[in-house]
């Protein structure tokens, strides 16, 4: 009786346990589901030839053999072998089931780019951030943009082991034009306590695990957003899927409302102000691509491509967050966006890959590659590009060029100026007839000049517009300088010169 009781007690006791540390408990779940997805059939081998083993001594000591046991050490000696010789194998081949399982939603296609809406550079955000903070003394945690509103949300963490966030910060950062509102979001210190990576009940991480168990997050994929003055903390959830590959897919959201403290996880994502789906699992499907071939062509490194990482987008390579253009969607939504090259040395830019901010359910969110034809330079050799036919407007003082990004079609866009002024951009289409098709444009789009306009292009089409216009306006005004033949200007046109004429002799007589 008194054993059944010290049992009972333990299990008691380690149940509570387990049950009030679902943070800690989630954590060992997640991690050792992962070893034994990658540790399963090796030790199931071990297994197999240790049973065969005792099994086979068991039977022939029964059948009176003294020497049962070499055979028993034997098939161990052997399950040993075969563990190690598996465990490599599925090492290896369990990556590219992985990467495998990630691609189940790509699609591969040759049809353009959606019409993309232009912004400002993540840096530029980043850099604006800090002088609109005030008196505000707190450390900056993260900065997204959110695509819906057209603005960056900065959290701001409060100083301090036992303590939650400052403030909310939703910035406008221009890219054309000279609006550059800002709205601070205070938190309430008392009732919002918590952020993630915060200290034992700080912790937004544990209070998710006790409202939602076995869910988890990536701290870069959550951001906020003011509504009404209360600050909003957004953290997009993931889930564990499979038993010997396994894979994360979405699981909601969980909100922490910095007013009152209260914390909501729910799948239903409609009414999120910015986007839902975790920016980490994008990132993951994007890399699933190298496994677009056969083993063999993802062993080798032969198929899929990578993030471009030089140039002007070094640091900040992938999943650029974008809206779409008024020409796709409707003018609504918004994607995650990654020029691609191909694996290897080649670094020119060769496809586009798409993954929507906003999905329904628990599965993957559709992926799209989008071949580039023509392909584009490197961003390094774009930036070299932009120096060159450009080099009265880049780069002087603190200019610089910010992310050359897709902008829709094949045509890509890159941001020049300071981190606290944009004052152009630069367009370009690739390669058209072995020359680089740029143009150059203010920060809100307004064409200046090209380098090289593709024949048939809008900006083609507007400089010749602007000839004609030129023309014609040089034929109505007449001689200019040089005398010339009057007998084509009308009544009118002679009259306006005459008048014009008149008015000059009028301020030459009065200045002198």
């Amino acid at each position: 009786m008194g054993r059944a009781w010290r049992w009972g007690l333990t299990l008691l006791v380690a149940g509570f346990v387990v049950w009030y540390a679902s943070y800690y408990t989630t954590i060992l779940v997640w991690e050792l589901r992962k070893l034994f997805a990658w540790f399963a059939l090796p030790l199931l081998a071990v297994a197999c030839c240790i049973g065969a083993g005792l099994l086979a001594r068991w039977l022939r000591r029964r059948a009176g053999h003294p020497d049962a046991g070499n055979a028993a050490v034997v098939l161990a000696w052997l399950g040993t072998v075969s563990a190690v010789v598996l465990g490599v194998g599925w090492l290896v081949y369990g990556a590219y089931l992985q990467d495998r399982a990630y691609m189940a939603t790509a699609q591969i296609v040759t049809d353009p780019v959606p019409a993309l809406s232009a912004r400002s550079p993540y840096v530029v955000g980043e850099a604006q951030a800090a002088p609109h903070l005030g008196d505000v003394t707190g450390e900056i945690a993260d900065i997204t943009y959110l695509p819906d509103s057209d603005r960056f949300g900065t959290l701001v963490e409060r100083r301090g082991w036992l303590s939650g966030y400052e403030v909310g910060l939703v910035q406008e950062v221009p890219l054309g034009g000279s609006g550059r509102s800002q709205v601070r979001c205070p938190f309430d210190l008392e009732a919002a306590d918590a952020r993630i990576s915060g200290w034992f009940t700080h912790n937004l991480g544990r209070k998710i695990s006790g409202l939602q168990r076995w869910v988890r997050f990536e701290a870069g994929d959550a951001y906020v957003t003011c509504s009404d003055g209360t600050p909003v903390v957004v953290v997009p959830l993931k889930r564990q899927t499979g038993l010997f590959v396994v894979t994360e897919r979405p699981a909601g959201v969980a909100l922490y409302d910095g007013t009152t403290g209260k914390l909501t996880v729910t799948t239903d994502t409609s009414a999120v102000p910015g986007p839902s789906y975790p920016l980490s699992l994008a990132a993951r499907q994007r890399e699933g691509t190298a496994a677009v071939g056969g083993f063999s062509d993802w062993w080798f490194e032969r198929s899929g491509w990578d993030a471009s990482e030089d140039g002007a987008n070094e640091g900040n390579e992938s999943e650029f967050t974008l809206r779409y253009g008024d020409a796709a969607a409707g003018g609504a939504g918004s994607a995650y966006v990654t020029p691609l090259t191909p694996q290897g040395e080649a670094s020119s830019v060769v496809a586009v890959s798409t993954v929507p901010t906003r999905h329904r359910g628990g599965t993957l969110a559709p992926m799209t590659v989008h071949r580039l034809d023509p392909a584009w330079s490197s961003p390094k050799a774009l930036v070299a590009l932009i120096k060159a036919e450009y080099r009265d407007v880049c780069c002087y003082n603190d200019d610089q060029v910010f992310e050359v990004v897709p902008s829709g079609g094949s045509t890509w866009t890159a941001t020049v100026g300071s981190e606290q002024n944009i004052r152009f951009r630069v367009e370009g289409r690739g390669p058209v007839d072995g020359r680089e098709a740029t143009c150059l444009k203010a920060a809100d789009g307004a064409l200046i000049r090209c380098a090289y306009a593709a024949p048939g292009s809008p900006e083609e089409q507007e400089l010749k517009r602007r000839e004609q216009q030129k023309q014609q306006e040089e034929a109505t005004k007449g001689p200019g300088g040089a005398p010339g033949d009057l007998k084509g200007l009308s009544d009118d046109q002679l009259a306006e010169l005459q008048r014009r004429l008149g008015d000059e002799f009028l301020r030459r007589l009065k200045s002198g």
